[in-house]
């Protein structure tokens, strides 16, 4: 069998793993996330924050992602909830959280079984405080969410999904104040213009039980989209990333680097990439790699003293060598700063692959980028969730 055939069967094989992990763990936990999203929602009524930690390089990611999921909703009409990330820049997690936490937060930790017992610790101190603990292992919280897969790929594309739902899902119990205690209780609620998203938040409010089934539904539902739209990213973008993974591998075995980018939530992607290629995969070697979006002191003077539409550009000429290659992740296919980027790195030479959702935007259609992976979806928490598919699997082709 050809090496261009052995790596489609691997690729296939990487996404019939996700579609039973994906099925198998919603299934097993949609109506505990229920019930977490009312007891978050309890939290934030009373006045409570959302305390996202983590120390390794991953683990950092997720907890930087869901802050900003929370603090900057992307869905028109979410309101904006307090939360803050923290991570190993900050100092120990258990002296952080001791300084920060407050009995109302929501504590949750990302890699408290793969960090000498960090996360762990700091969540007992977050437990013993009073907040509602999460956590994704074995690891001391109230509520534990472990993925079913020995792939820390896989565990982690879940767990994304999971927080994206608690995020989208929290909401709902806002609109059905007479469930949270400590609020007034109205009798009904009038839907209005969410009724076509929501329809059951028209429900009764002293009603509990049908709300918190609607929403494990609901949760249900988010689970067969991303489903669906990993399939569509894989199989639809099959070629690209065989082609991107053969010209990546290529580059960084003739000495080049990766240089990785991206907005928001896809920012914490980029951490993830380059922290994804650091380290080994299997028994294989770590990659040079560089994350555009984590030096805010160099973000920021550029953001000040050029504009925000520079701040990738500029450090692709920095860092950026001819044999290197870049990576953009772009939810919209549209951000300024991302196209500057692209547009720099294809004048130094420098191998170019772009993820992007929608329909592709100015990237797709422009032809930006070298390797173009499009997630055809409009709705942003999913195009992250597959395009985390999409660069765990490239990171497992190149090996």
């Amino acid at each position: 069998m050809s090496e261009a055939a052995l790596a489609g069967d691997r690729l296939a094989a990487l996404l019939d793993e996700r579609t039973h992990a994906n099925r198998t763990f919603f299934d097993a936990e949609a109506e505990r996330l229920a019930r977490l999203c009312h007891l978050m929602a309890e939290r934030f009524a009373r006045g409570g924050r959302l305390i996202a930690f983590g120390r390794t390089p991953a683990a950092r990611s997720d907890a930087r992602h869901v802050a900003v999921e929370f603090v900057h909703p992307v869905i028109v009409g979410k309101r904006a909830l307090p939360a803050i990330g923290l991570a190993g820049e900050g100092g120990r997690l258990e002296g952080q959280v001791d300084l920060i936490a407050q009995p109302d937060d929501v504590a949750m930790a990302f890699g408290a079984d793969a960090d000498d017992g960090e996360a762990a610790g700091a969540l007992a101190i977050a437990r013993a405080r009073g907040c509602l603990t999460i956590g994704f292992s074995a690891c001391g919280a109230e509520w534990e969410f472990v993925a079913p897969s020995d792939d820390p790929f896989v565990r982690q594309e879940l767990v994304e999904t999971l927080y994206h739902v608690l995020w989208e899902l929290v909401h709902v119990f806002f609109d059905h104040r007479g469930l949270l205690s400590g609020r007034d209780q109205r009798q009904t609620h009038d839907a209005g213009a969410s009724s076509f998203l929501y329809p059951f938040l028209a429900e009764r409010e002293d009603q509990l039980e049908p709300v918190v089934d609607d929403v494990r539904r609901s949760a249900l539902m988010k689970a067969e989209e991303i489903g669906a739209l990993r399939e569509q990213t894989l199989r639809e973008n099959g070629p690209s990333l065989l082609a991107a993974a053969g010209a990546l591998r290529r580059a960084l075995e003739s000495g080049g680097k990766l240089l990785a980018l991206g907005n928001g939530g896809s920012a914490t992607d980029a951490m993830d990439v380059v922290a994804d290629f650091r380290a080994g995969f299997g028994d294989g070697r770590g990659w040079p790699a560089i994350d555009l979006t984590e030096d805010p002191a160099i973000l920021t003077a550029i953001a000040n003293d050029i504009g925000t539409e520079a701040i990738f550009s500029r450090q692709v000429i920095a860092y950026g060598r001819e044999g290197d290659a870049l990576l953009a992740l772009s939810t919209s296919g549209n951000s300024l700063n991302v196209i500057e980027a692209l547009a720099e790195a294809q004048r130094r030479g420098l191998v170019t692959i772009a993820l992007i959702g929608y329909d592709g935007g100015r990237i797709g259609s422009e032809g930006l980028a070298a390797h173009v992976v499009v997630t055809r979806s409009e709705h942003i928490p999913r195009i992250q969730e597959a395009q985390a598919s999409a660069y765990h699997a490239l990171r497992a082709l190149v090996g």
